[in-house]
Formats: structure tokens, sequence, C-alpha cells
């Protein structure tokens, strides 16, 4: 069987993979395992050294990586580049913190010494999604190869030639031959890889049904997952917000990857006293961003990655309007080659919509209208997701109550878009999945906290 990457700005085949075989796929993980054994015995300034060299390599041939994911799966030229610049960033975070964030920690007990050490744990599997080829691969490598642990990548089959250029970027910053390994499967393959006793812990970026599936198959063999799922995130505009600022920041998180980002916001939830202005204000900036070629610098949106994914979120578009969604823009498919949609906002959205209850993973913002502050909070919360959430208000400590106490998401920003930064632990609840990435908190998921008692 072979992975195919297709351009979605033109629809042209890229390059046909060969699929690895079952008994590939064993002889791979087991070279793994042999490479873990020596790098976990590696000093932290080792691996610094390496991850540091990494980072600049990511620096230097930035525009080359940036044309390959625009090539895969649609993302503009210059998105790519940032993308590329936060990968080289989180590497730096990591090969400066590791060894400062891992060190033992001492216990007073009865014993005449007692402490907690931290160790790797072996090989992670990773599977993760095309949607941020790169930075979603790094925030899980940077932090795992610096603890010792080494990963094996299962990569979306639509972004292999990314999977595969990571692999060569991690060689060719001088670590070891398989520390890190991409793994040229299919999801058909998960439960062999994932049952290989080689295997010691899974992490998942993807959707909510697919993370069900690999935690199902994870807890049977008793291994640990790290799950960052679907989201619909709420982004709500109070009666006091600065209009202006609200609406550049929500078009901004909106059509972030043209809309294909789990903590782009979905659900933009409007007191009624502000909401003509502000549409206004949304529905303006939302018409100036520029569709076409994302190799373009001046392209604001690139296509959706793929025509599969363009036509599902159409559906779910159509379905909203026939129950009683209002359109106010975009809409239509356009007449252009490749996988695009436009910049879309639906307003009237109300629960029982698609727009209201599901995850709407392309450039359409659903527009919801409630009475007051209550109200919004309340609808914020009407979810069965739960990653991120964003409140707009000039009374920040308002809005500091708001995210800490009221509003149920792992990560609440006030005043501005959700996003992920290497110093901040990034995750979700409810079916947006468990554990973290990044941060102390992200490092310390795979490995064995030790207790250490001697008398």
């Amino acid at each position: 069987m072979t992975l195919k990457s297709i351009n979605p700005y033109n629809n042209k085949l890229i390059k046909n993979y060969e699929e690895f075989d079952s008994k590939k796929i064993e002889v791979e993980i087991r070279k793994s395992d042999i490479a873990w054994k020596k790098w976990r015995l590696t000093s932290y300034k080792e691996r610094a050294e390496l991850m540091l060299n990494l980072a600049s390599l990511l620096k230097t041939e930035k525009s080359k990586i940036a044309n390959l994911m625009t090539e895969e799966m649609g993302k503009t030229i210059l998105a790519g580049e940032a993308e590329i610049e936060k990968c080289a960033l989180v590497c730096e975070y990591y090969a400066k913190n590791t060894e400062k964030f891992l060190e033992d920690e001492l216990i007073k007990t009865e014993a005449s010494k007692s402490y907690i050490t931290f160790k790797p744990i072996g090989l992670v599997l990773a599977v993760m999604p095309w949607n941020f080829p790169f930075w979603q691969v790094f925030r899980f490598l940077a932090p795992n190869l610096m603890a010792g642990n080494c990963g094996v990548l299962k990569h979306a089959s639509n972004v292999s030639g990314c999977a595969l250029l990571i692999e060569k970027l991690v060689i060719k910053a001088g670590f070891p031959k398989n520390v890190f390994k991409t793994l040229l499967v299919s999801g058909k393959n998960m439960n062999q890889i994932i049952e290989n006793p080689l295997i010691k812990a899974v992490t998942l970026t993807g959707s909510t049904a697919t993370g069900k599936k690999v935690a199902e198959k994870a807890g049977s063999v008793l291994k640990k997952c790290v799950l960052e799922l679907g989201g619909s995130d709420p982004y709500l505009v109070l009666a006091d917000a600065d209009l202006e600022q609200a609406a550049e920041a929500c078009v901004n998180a909106r059509l972030i990857n043209s809309g294909q980002s789990c903590i782009a916001a979905k659900r933009f939830i409007v007191v009624k006293s502000v909401e003509e202005d502000f549409l206004k204000l949304f529905k303006a900036k939302m018409q100036l961003k520029k569709v076409g070629n994302p190799m373009l610098k001046e392209i604001d949106l690139g296509p959706m990655a793929s025509t599969e994914l363009r036509d599902e979120l159409h559906k779910q578009v159509k379905q909203s309007i026939k129950l009683g969604a209002k359109c106010i823009l975009g809409g239509q498919i356009p007449k252009l080659k490749g996988a695009f949609y436009p910049p879309t906002i639906l307003t009237n959205v109300k629960k029982g919509m698609p727009a209201y209850d599901d995850e709407l993973f392309g450039p359409v913002a659903a527009i919801i209208t409630v009475k007051n502050t209550k109200e919004a909070i309340k609808i914020a919360n009407d979810t069965v997701f739960g990653l991120g959430a964003a409140v707009f208000t000039q009374d920040t400590k308002k809005g500091n109550s708001i995210a800490q106490n009221e509003i149920e998401a792992g990560s609440v920003f006030v005043n501005e878009g959700v996003k992920s930064d290497p110093r901040l632990p990034f995750g979700g609840i409810n079916q947006s999945g468990y554990g973290r990435e990044l941060s102390l908190y992200g490092l310390l998921e795979f490995m064995n906290i030790k207790t250490i008692s001697v008398k």
C-alpha cells in the first residue's frame, strides 16, 4: 500500500510513499529501542548541544521546510515560516531548562535520605496530525529527547514528506540514528505499534474519535496516553469589550491555518448590546483577508488540507443554515481549483446545529447572541469539549475572575486569542482529551517519577 501526498492547492499528486509492512515496523522499533539504551545514558549537556544544533538548523532551512508544508497541506508560506521559528524556540527552551526541571527533589522523612528522581521510560509513540506538521511533532520531540526518551512518529499520511524531513533534520543535527524514527504507516497499523512491548507510552493530537480508539488500545495494554483532541473554543465578547481589538483578535483566531486548528476560535458568544457593532467590525475584517495561492506572501488563507475536509465543512454549514442559521458572509464553495473555502460567518446559531454543537474545522465563524455575561458563560460551557477559550472585556479583573473560576477549559486567555507557548502547559479537559504538553508539566508526562529512600 502507498501513502499519497497531494497538493491541496491544485489537487496534483506530489509523491507516493511506500508503507512499511508489519515486519519492517517491528525492525524499526527494535532499532529505536537499542538506540534508547545508549541515549538515556547521555548527559543533559550533550543532549542540549544537539538540541541547539537542531534549533539552528531549523532556522537555517526555514524557507525550504515552509515550502514543503505549503505543498503538502496548504499552509501559507508565511505561516509555515512562523511555525518553524516556533519549533526552534521549543528546542531552545528545553535545551536550556530540562536539567533544572528534572533535578532530584529531596524529601524529609524518617529515612537518612529520601528523594524523588526523574528517569526516562523509553520509546514514546507520537501520533500526529497534518495541520501543524512540524510544530505538533516538535512540541513532543524536544522535551522527550531532552529527558532521555526516544520518539517514534506516526504522522498523518498526507504529510509524509514532512515526517521524513523531520527525521533527516534530527540526524543532521547530530543526534544518533534511530533516537527519533518516522514510521510510514497508516491508521490500520496502530494496534500493532501500540501493542509492541518496546513502546512505553503514546501521545496523540487529533480528533476525539481517533483519540478514543487509541486510548482504548493503550489502556488494554496498560500504556499511558496524552491526548490533545478536538475543540469548539468559545470567545466571549462582553458588553464592555474594546470591540476594535476584540474583532481583530477574533478574526485572526478564527482564520489561523485556514481555520484548521484545534485551538482556533470556533464559537463567538456576543452580548446583544454590542452585537451589531461587533459584527460590523468582524465582517469587515474577515472580508479583507485574501484567499489564494499559499506560496504568495500577500495571501492570508490558502486551501484547506483536502477537498474531502472542505466538503465535510460545507455540509456542516449547509445543515446549520437549514436549521435556521443565517449566512452573512461566504458559505459557498468558490470556483477555484483546489480545496478552497471562503471566510464564512453564520449568525443566529442555536443549540442543535452543527455550528453550535460540533467542531467546524475550517474558516467558519459561528455567532451566538446572548443577553448578558452570565448567559455568555453558560453557553461557553455548553459543549462536550474543553480545550481553550477567550474573554474580551476592558475590566481585566473581571476577565481574570471569569477565566479562573467560570470557564471550563484547559486554557483561557483574556483579551487575546488562545495560543500555545513552550513556557505554559497545554491541553484540554472533557472530550478535548487529557494530559498536558509543554512546560514542566508536559515534560513530566512521560517520566518515571521514582521514589528513592535510604535507611
